[in-house]
């Protein structure tokens, strides 16, 4: 499945549209991660722990967008966008969508 964040895929030609997909995952942070983040907030540098669940949760969504990309008959998901929103205190979605299609 090729994904890109562009309209088109250089080289090839869309040949067919199905429409828009997405695929998204709602993760919330531990306890022990936040005591860990409050700690190295005093010192400063990277919350590794966060960073580290916030790549997995794009992977996630990445590969929920690719079976739904998949199911419609989709060989690439073109003009991709990542975007993520509080859900509750502690809670964040990370959603990814574009547009199936397939390229010849």
């Amino acid at each position: 499945m090729i994904l890109t964040n562009i309209e088109t895929v250089p080289g090839k030609q869309i040949v067919e549209h199905y429409g828009m997909v997405y695929g998204s995952t709602v993760r919330t942070k531990h306890m022990f991660a936040d005591i860990g983040a409050g700690i190295k907030n005093m010192f400063g540098g990277e919350l590794r722990s966060y960073t580290d669940l916030l790549e997995k949760s794009r992977q996630q969504a990445m590969k929920r967008l690719k079976n739904e990309a998949q199911k419609m008959g989709a060989n690439a998901v073109v003009n991709v966008r990542f975007t993520t929103s509080t859900i509750a205190a502690g809670a964040s979605e990370i959603l990814i969508y574009g547009t199936a299609v397939k390229v010849q």
